[in-house]
């Protein structure tokens, strides 16, 4: 007999991933694209693609149901593979014991046979309120360990719930397309974060725990009411299922999707048409931008603020709304003040934006 079909699913998944990642790895070695292959059917050539030589594959594990269930995917396609896999569980110090508790997540990752493995804590900041900053804090954990071990990629255990409850507080932001598309399959510099599991649901991976008799850890902040992700999956989706029926969430995901396709292109559009939308100076140009269609001109506003200073971050789009009527209602407005003391006003046809 084969595996439980939830364990099926997650190492489907996982390998695929593997699969892409050993793709890029032989195009960055050689400089050549070699001859696809099928994730079902993956060549070993150890001596070039595993074994010590190998790209090194890191999973970010909470402990939590989702990434112990991608930890050991990981341990097992790895293994097939020859890549060699390790692990990274951060401890964020917002509860007691959680450094005993990040011990013990990195204690049966070893286990597994997955190594290196590390339990890195950081300190959790305030800037964007305590999600957020937990986020920053934990993001920025997994980039040092991923430079320090020089890993091509870093696993995340995102589900097709998280990919939903994202669509839905982007959208309750109203932050627009590029919010509304959730999170990437691939992100982050030379596309180190790869998530495996945005087409599963979290009951698959709670499931496919179960059956491999793997111990995992429920944050209790996963509960908490005081945190809005929180409310959202346990009050906000129910909600909307008992309303509009079951499927909510794979439309949520599909959403998702279409709306990073379209967001894609309008970037692309965007970064094309702001060279011809600025003077010899570099300076941008009111009437220029204004016969740019409001998705692209808009665009072009907010990177041009993130450029001078503004943190992505904290840049809504009513900021970039409230620039943007410098160029389509222009009625002698003064300068508008923006995060990271940046200041956007129209002076002489053209749009200056600076820095305090």
């Amino acid at each position: 007999m084969g595996p439980h079909p939830a364990v099926a699913a997650i190492r489907l998944a996982v390998r695929r991933v593997l699969h892409d990642v050993l793709h890029d790895a032989l195009v960055l070695h050689d400089g050549r694209t070699p001859p696809p292959t099928t994730p079902l059917d993956i060549p070993r050539d150890p001596a070039r693609e595993g074994g010590a030589d190998g790209p090194l594959v890191l999973v970010a594990c909470s402990g939590g149901a989702d990434s112990m269930a991608l930890a050991s995917a990981l341990a097992f396609e790895s293994r097939k593979l020859s890549v060699r896999a390790g692990a990274v569980t951060v401890d964020h110090g917002l509860q007691a014991g959680s450094d005993q508790r990040a011990a013990e997540v990195a204690a049966r990752l070893t286990a597994m046979g997955l190594d290196p493995v590390e339990a890195v804590a950081v300190k959790v900041g305030r800037v964007g309120g305590p999600e957020a900053a937990a986020r920053d804090a934990r993001y920025a954990a997994l980039d040092a360990a991923a430079e320090r071990h020089g890993a091509a990629a870093v696993l995340l255990g995102h589900t097709r719930d998280d990919q939903a409850e994202t669509v839905l507080l982007g959208l309750a932001r109203g932050s627009g397309t590029r919010s509304l598309s959730g999170m990437a399959a691939v992100s982050g510099a030379h596309g180190r974060y790869r998530r495996p599991f945005l087409q599963l649901d979290r009951h698959t991976a709670r499931k496919a725990c179960l059956v491999q008799s793997l111990p995992v850890w429920d944050d209790p902040h996963n509960a908490d009411p005081a945190y809005t992700r929180s409310r959202l999956r346990h009050e906000g989706l129910p909600a909307l299922e008992k309303a509009l029926g079951k499927g909510v969430m794979e439309a949520l995901a599909r959403t998702a999707e279409l709306s990073r396709d379209d967001a894609d292109a309008l970037d692309a559009w965007a970064a094309e048409a702001d060279p011809s939308v600025r003077d010899e100076a570099g300076e941008l140009l009111c009437g220029k931008l204004y016969a740019l269609p409001a998705a692209v001109r808009r665009r072009v506003l907010r990177k041009a603020l993130i450029h001078a200073g503004s943190p992505a971050g904290s840049l809504f789009a009513r900021h970039v709304e409230e620039v943007d009527r410098l160029i389509t209602g222009w009625r002698g407005q003064r300068a508008i003040n923006l995060p990271g003391r940046v200041e956007a006003r129209r002076q002489g046809g053209r749009l200056v934006i600076r820095q305090s």
